[in-house]
């Protein structure tokens, strides 16, 4: 089932693909909490404006080095993967400008898929892991890798609003264990690769972080990225594609 949000007169509504149509059925509050009931309300696909599919309650919690790549060592997946957080605020949707801060010298994008947390949990075995997850989408994980050399850690780097793009849906049912995933800048493929890469397992990924921190309902885990990030400032069109889930779409601008 692919779930979206959308903007509508009486504030963002969320909606079930038909995806034979590509139409939006709208359904009744959140389905983190409440499920899926139909309002019997319908937007055609061409008149439907996506937001983000989902804001987390308190946190984004990235990774980094969870992926084998080409001519660098093996990642150790005994030991912790590089973790951070990003704030909430961090989080928007679709075609929103990410915004670079006026701070910022080196934008960089990572395309990554992202897992969305269902319930309040903490200490979650891997094997109940996929009970806690309440699906995926796409995320693009934005750097400052200029301030990140400079600040002694990561929360500006990482975590300045338009940060964390996401979406355009939350896929609740995917087999996440080949997925191709791809990053385009105006137009060119710039990073590609396959979740078949990846070192971690999604139960281990969910088990560890939530050996970290609490996670609440609609929190999201960034699994990290096929390769390294790739530079775009204002001006440059950035496009996110995960299989099975689509395409997120950013243009980057200078804050204003």
């Amino acid at each position: 089932m692919k779930i979206a949000r959308l903007s509508m007169s009486q504030g963002p509504r969320f909606a079930v693909v038909d995806e034979e149509t590509g139409n939006y059925h709208v359904i009744a509050g959140d389905p983190i909490y409440s499920g899926i009931e139909p309002t019997g309300e319908i937007v055609p696909a061409g008149e439907a404006n996506l937001v983000s599919p989902i804001i987390p309650r308190s946190k984004v919690v990235g990774l980094g080095g969870t992926y084998r790549q080409e001519g660098q060592p093996e990642p150790d997946v005994t030991k912790a993967p590089v973790t951070f957080l990003k704030p909430n605020t961090a989080v928007v949707g679709p075609n929103v400008p990410i915004s670079e801060p006026s701070f910022a010298t080196d934008l960089h994008h990572e395309v990554e898929l992202a897992i969305v947390i269902s319930r309040l949990c903490k200490d979650v075995p891997e094997e109940r892991a996929h009970d806690v997850i309440f699906g995926y989408t796409v995320a693009n994980d934005v750097t400052d890798v200029g301030t990140a050399k400079t600040d002694p850690q990561w929360a500006r780097a990482k975590g300045f609003d338009t940060s964390c793009p996401i979406g355009p849906v939350i896929v609740t049912d995917l087999d996440t264990s080949d997925l191709t995933i791809r990053l385009t800048i105006n137009g060119e493929v710039v990073q590609e690769g396959s979740t078949a890469a990846m070192a971690y397992t999604i139960p281990q990924i969910v088990s560890y972080v939530s050996s970290c921190f609490t996670l609440l309902p609609g929190d999201i885990i960034l699994t990290g990225a096929v390769a390294p990030g790739i530079p775009a400032g204002p001006g440059a069109e950035v496009e996110a594609y995960v299989d099975g889930i689509g395409t997120l779409r950013n243009p980057v601008v200078a804050e204003q």
